[in-house]
């Protein structure tokens, strides 16, 4: 007698058979019977619900819940949905401190976490539940590297705050607050007033951060469903789309659908194009080219640069222009944006609806307004990213052009250098940083940081104080997505892998000129040379966490990803 076939539960098409079927399963079956499944549900595809709820993290509050319809979906298509969760850090709540040194190189450890349960588990499909930042990326980037039927479902951004009468207002101009406190223009108690009213609801800020960046660009890479990009956290569309999606994903199984089918190399062009076109942060340079590095795609920071050229930005999205998130998904959303631009984008690349870009954009029409404006008449001629290079970035520097004055498109200023945010945030606070200066921050990249933090305490002193007309800010560290004004980041190569920047000076002069997009220092070669002689690099104290990191993350310039191709 066959034993193996009376407990043959399920099709060996599915993953999830290694679970269920044949005699020897016994204590697998008897396990899964534990969590409240019967035999009928071991005869069904298994479906990872992976969440990333938080307490501590606005943008994550509210994914228990969310998850809750993406399994009413799931179960609805025949699917049996098991729901764990993953970690989630707030880049809100990092800056300005050491805990900074964290958030990306979360990225790289969500990703692996998924990955963990997902294969140890041999679920057959799941649907990923990310709300900001870093996270986003971490799970598509797993869904790249795992390769089996997968949806995410972004948090979505929450509602703007009304401050002093103003119902569009957003935690970026909140930062600047203290920079305005040190110079008078706003009173200690107007600022305790916004802090209560700016963050509203729950969701992602309200603002073109990383976090709603990302959202975005989830749906313009095709891996969430239409309207998933924008629509607000805590309403009835965004629980509709999480119960669509669990839908979805079944769909994708029964029909091979899987993410490296849809995360082409044309696929993410298309997101460079998105980014440029919505002025998105600067930080998905680094998360798109960690998503091709999984996909196994080829993206470099040359189709950045070409790219930036060809679409211009075309949303009226703060921090660079007037309007949050929910204004532009009141006027289309991301499928308008795409509609907008559809003659810059690859069209007969497949999403996760079953459906091509072209398919889902025959029906959408375009009304421009105030939010979306036309390729005719955008935003700004340019798309909202630029890749500088020069002597002092020989692999290249990123800034986000949408959120600089015309008049601070070409600066030359004098050094004044700096090997820690802590330090700049000082300098400027004093308010000893003089009219002309370049402010460099070193010693906050992938390595050198470790973790590449983000400037924004100090980019907000600037804005706040007014300085953004009087200087610039280099960095071989990164911008929030709240970021606006004349800053530049991902500096490369780093101070701690021995770039040039390691080796500036005070006083040395800085030239930065984004239409031609270049950067350059006015030390000859000769004189670099002199300088790297007994050079170190400065070594900052790290817990484990962190040092393992470092001495694994790749340059900015390639994506700060985990390489383990050699391992």
């Amino acid at each position: 007698m066959d034993f193996n076939k009376e407990f043959e539960m399920k099709d060996r098409k599915y993953r999830s058979s290694t679970l269920t079927n044949g005699l020897g399963r016994s204590g697998q079956r008897a396990l899964l019977y534990a969590t409240g499944m019967d035999q009928e549900d071991l005869k069904k595809p298994f479906v990872a619900v992976i969440g990333s709820f938080s307490e501590m993290v606005p943008g994550h509050t509210h994914l228990r819940e969310l998850a809750e319809y993406v399994k009413q979906g799931i179960i609805e298509a025949g699917g049996v949905p098991r729901q764990s969760e993953t970690i989630a850090i707030c880049d809100g709540l990092c800056q300005g401190h050491k805990g900074m040194c964290y958030p990306l190189a979360s990225r790289d450890l969500i990703a692996d976490s998924v990955e963990m349960v997902v294969e140890a588990h041999h679920f057959d499909a799941m649907v990923l539940l990310p709300g900001c930042d870093k996270i986003i990326p971490g799970m598509i980037m797993a869904a790249a590297r795992l390769d089996i039927p997968a949806v995410i479902v972004p948090g979505g951004p929450m509602l703007p705050g009304n401050v002093g009468g103003n119902p569009l207002f957003c935690s970026s101009e909140l930062r600047e607050y203290p920079g305005r406190v040190e110079t008078g223009a706003v009173t200690v108690e107007e600022m305790k007033v916004a802090e209560m009213a700016a963050l509203p609801t729950v969701g992602s800020c309200a603002h073109l951060g990383t976090a709603n960046s990302m959202c975005m660009l989830s749906e313009v890479l095709g891996m969430a469903l239409p309207g998933a990009g924008t629509a607000f956290a805590a309403s009835n569309k965004r629980k509709r789309i999480a119960k669509a999606s669990g839908r979805a994903v079944m769909q994708m199984l029964k029909d091979g659908i899987t993410p490296r089918k849809i995360l082409t190399r044309e696929t993410l062009l298309n997101g460079v194009a998105g980014a440029m076109a919505t002025g998105s942060s600067t930080n998905l340079v680094l998360h798109l080219m960690a998503i091709a590095h999984e996909a196994g795609v080829e993206l470099n920071l040359e189709d950045f640069d070409r790219i930036s050229r060809e679409v211009p930005f075309i949303c009226n999205l703060q921090p660079s222009g007037k309007y949050p998130i929910v204004s532009l998904d009141a006027s289309g959303g991301i499928p308008a944006v795409l509609k907008t631009i559809e003659c810059k984008l690859h069209t007969d690349q497949m999403t996760v609806t079953g459906k091509t870009v072209k398919e889902l954009l025959e029906p959408v029409s375009v009304t421009p307004d105030d939010v979306l404006k036309t390729l005719e008449h955008p935003q700004k001629p340019e798309g909202g990213i630029a890749i500088l290079r020069g002597n002092l970035a020989p692999r290249g520097a990123v800034i986000k052009q949408s959120g600089v004055k015309e008049s601070m498109y070409y600066f030359k200023g004098r050094a004044r250098v700096f090997d820690s945010m802590e330090e700049a945030d000082a300098a400027v606070s004093s308010g000893t940083i003089e009219k002309g200066t370049v402010i460099v921050i070193r010693y906050e990249g992938p390595k050198g940081g470790p973790g590449m933090r983000e400037m924004l305490s100090t980019t907000s002193l600037i804005m706040g104080r007014g300085m953004d007309e009087d200087c610039a800010l280099v960095t071989d560290g990164r911008f929030s997505g709240a970021t606006h004004g004349p800053c530049i980041g991902h500096v490369s190569p780093e101070a701690a892998a021995g770039g040039p920047i390691a080796f500036v000076e005070d006083g040395d002069e800085i030239e930065i000129d984004i239409h031609n997009r270049t950067l350059t220092i006015d030390v000859s070669e000769e004189e670099f040379a002199r300088r790297k002689e007994g050079w170190t690099p400065l070594k900052k104290p790290r817990k484990p966490a962190l040092a393992k990191y470092a001495y694994l993350v790749s340059s900015a310039d390639t994506g700060a990803v985990i390489d383990v191709s050699d391992l």
